[in-house]
Parts: structure tokens; sequence; C-alpha cells
């Protein structure tokens, strides 16, 4: 087939030396990552890298975002994205490249930076991927865009490359692609036909009456109230939403007050909600404001809450036709035993956001677990997943050197998919 020996062309000879450097660049990432928002060194790092093998590289796209462009004759536009941000979390990996950075958060504090998602082996594969793509120009033809998208962690970074003029400035791609590191066997990919959740995230405030904490009777408490917002919203999961559709809420935030001695000016929540429907999420930032505007009226607050949406990111349902190629050419590319399917996963991500003027998208998942540590994990592959750090864990540790060329190789097949259809003549 042609994307097949097309596939063969490209990681062949230059392989090493492409796996080599993208571990290094792997490496640099890991131990200086940056904040959502904040990615500047990130940005620069993955552009100077696309530059340097042939490709037109535009920064600052929607903030800190990244479009790399190789044009290689006529034929199709695939988009590769990778995201360069990471999370406010100290790292307890233990790696020789573990992070010590600590930056300003968003509320203003100091915290550890950590590479916990994988965001920085996705950048690395990318990079991969891309010299693979420029260093052999006669077994494609096409255009391929490398995209470091911003801020994934906040969901906002998708939106703002898109708005900021994506499609219009670099053309609206025949499909947009995507992977993501899962807690599998390093050396897998897993395909599904519904892959995350859709997400809502809600940022609430409360107002208060401060003062003295030995005249409460002269003050209003909004901390208080808060309390008993977090211990209600935990109804609406339970009571408001299908007991057979998969969904959560939670409270991952609440900040309130500046000493024991002192009642709050106000307290904020920060609320999130997933789902695998649109309705289902709509209906539970109802419920939710329900329950804090009666709160705050039954505690007689001073003002109305204030209820913003923070995020709001659609399900990741990636096209089905993209789908059953992506499936073929990645079980061309490894084999069967390497390629497995994934159920849904509550987990959100706005790379959906890239459907934008109706681009089919493809996403898959790619395994990160070193063989020595799924061995060492007991029972089925459901158990082992659920004992081995996974991501958004301070002890995730992907086993990178079987990783990176993983998922080096996964995008080159994929993005062969379209791109290897009509190879161009040899010189």
């Amino acid at each position: 087939m042609e994307a097949r020996s097309a596939q063969q062309s490209l990681a062949g000879p230059v392989r090493g030396e492409v796996v080599r450097e993208a571990l290094t660049l792997y490496r640099h990432l890991h131990r200086h990552p940056e904040l959502s928002g904040t990615e500047e060194r990130t940005a620069t790092a993955f552009a100077a890298k696309l530059r340097d093998v042939g490709f037109e590289v535009t920064t600052g796209v929607g903030g800190y975002g990244v479009v790399g462009r190789l044009g290689n004759g006529d034929g199709p536009t695939v988009l590769l994205r990778a995201e360069l941000d990471a999370l406010p979390m100290a790292e307890r990996t233990g790696l020789p490249y573990a992070s010590e950075v600590v930056a300003q958060g968003d509320d203003g504090l100091r915290t550890p930076v950590m590479h916990a998602c994988g965001h920085d082996l996705h950048l690395a594969a990318l990079a991969g991927a891309a010299e693979g793509f420029a260093a052999d120009r006669r077994s494609w033809r096409g255009t391929l865009l490398a995209v470091g998208q911003p801020a994934e962690e906040t969901l906002t970074g998708a939106a703002a490359m898109v708005d900021d003029g994506l499609y219009r400035r670099w053309g609206r791609p025949d499909v947009a692609l995507a992977q993501h590191c899962a807690p599998l066997p390093a050396g897998m990919v897993a395909h599904g036909d519904l892959m995350t959740a859709g997400c809502l995230t809600l940022e609430i405030t409360i107002e208060g009456r401060a003062g003295h904490t030995a005249m409460p009777h002269l003050c209003v408490d909004p901390l208080m109230t808060a309390a008993l917002v977090v211990v209600q919203l935990q109804t609406i999961r339970a009571q408001q939403v299908d007991p057979a559709e998969p969904a959560v809420l939670n409270v991952g935030r609440i900040c309130a007050g500046t000493r024991a001695n002192v009642i709050a000016e106000s307290a904020t929540i920060g609320v999130t909600m997933r789902a695998y429907s649109d309705a289902t999420l709509t209906r539970m930032r109802e419920a939710v404001e329900r329950v804090v505007r009666a709160a705050c009226t039954a505690a007689g607050t001073p003002g109305d809450p204030r209820i913003a949406v923070v995020a709001r990111s659609p399900v990741n349902r990636p096209d089905p036709q993209v789908t059953a190629q992506l499936r073929v050419a990645h079980t061309e590319a490894f084999g069967t035993a390497r390629v497995a399917g994934w159920p849904p996963s509550l987990a959100a991500e706005d790379f959906p956001l890239f459907a934008a003027d109706g681009v089919p998208t493809g996403y898959w998942m790619l395994g990160t677990i070193g063989p020595a540590q799924w061995r060492a994990a007991a029972g089925t592959a459901a158990d082992k997943m659920a004992q081995i750090p996974a991501n958004h864990s301070s002890r995730y540790a992907p086993h990178a050197a079987l990783a990176v060329p993983t998922g080096i190789e996964a995008l080159t097949a994929a993005a062969l998919v379209w791109l290897g259809r009509h190879p161009s003549p040899s010189p």
C-alpha cells in the first residue's frame, strides 16, 4: 500500500537520529514546564525545532500558540496538534530530569509546576514526526501543519487559536489529528468512538459581610454559605442526573478569608462538571445555579452570587470514518497486538474545538507505562491502570524511551493516511 511504504521510508534512515533528538527535547521540556497561558519558553523551544527542520513557523497564535507549516506540492492539508502547558503540581517522580520549577499561579501564589499529563511527550513526538516529514519529501504530498496549542489544561487554548484565525490564516485542514498519553503499556495505541467527556467549569463568588468572629451576628459569613453549597452540590449528580448516565460534579477549589479570627469578605468556589452530552451539562449547570442562589438567599448575603463560566469544551467524539482509517493505519504500523479499544473517559480535552468549520477530527490514546511497571501491578488491565500513577499524579513518569518513538510513528502513520495517497515522484 502507498501509505505503508511511505511510512517505512519516513521511519527508515533518519529514525534513530529523530528519536534521539525527540527524547532530548522531551527531557528539556519536562525539566522546564510552564503553566497554562505562560508557555513562552516551551513555545520558543518547539518553534525552534520546527524551524530547524524547514517549517515556516509563526508564534503568538491565540496566546503562545505555535503553527508550523510545511508545504510539499498539491495535496491535502493535515493538522497535527500537541499541547504546551503543564500543571501546578510538585513532581515526585525522582527522575534525573524532574522539574524543580516554581511559578506564579492564577491566584498570585507561588506553586510548583510539573508536566504531569504528558504534554511534553506529545510535543516531542510531534517534533519527531515533523522532522521525519521534512527529511523525506519524496514519500508524501500536501501540507503539514504542526500546531503547539497553549492552555489545554484550562480548556481555553484551542478556542483562542481558532479565534485568532487559525483556519483563516493557514487554510482549513482536511483533517485535524491528535494523540494523548494514557496509562496503557508503552508501545500501544488505542481508539474509541467516544474518547473524552464534555466539560464545564464554573467559578462561583459568594459575597459576605466581613467582621470580627466575636460578633458573628453583625456579619454574614460567606465561608459558611460556601460550605453548605459544597455539600449540597453533591446531591445534583446523585438525584438530578440519570443514574445510568456517566457524569461527575466536583468542587476542586474553595478560597476565603485571611485569618481564623476574621469573618471573610467573600468566598470563591471552583466547580467542574463532566458528562457525555451537552444537555446533561446544561441540566447540571442550572441545578448548580439554583443551589447557590437558594443558599445565598437563606444566608441573607448582601449581594447576588456571581456565577461565571471559566471554560467549556464539547464531548470528544472523533469522526467515525477518520477513526476507522486511523485504526487500519495503526494496525498496519504496529500489528493487532499493539492496537486496542478505548472506553469513554470522563477526562476532558479542548481538542474537539478544532472541528470548527466542519473539520473532521481523529484522536487516539498513546500508552506510556513501562514493561516492568506494568508487570509489577497486579490483576486485570483495569486493575493495573488503577494502581499505576497516571495522568495528573505527582508520580506520573512515562517510559519515554518506548512512548516517544511510538508517538512519532503513530503520528506519521496517521498523517500519511491523507498525505501518502499521492507520493511525489522521485527526483
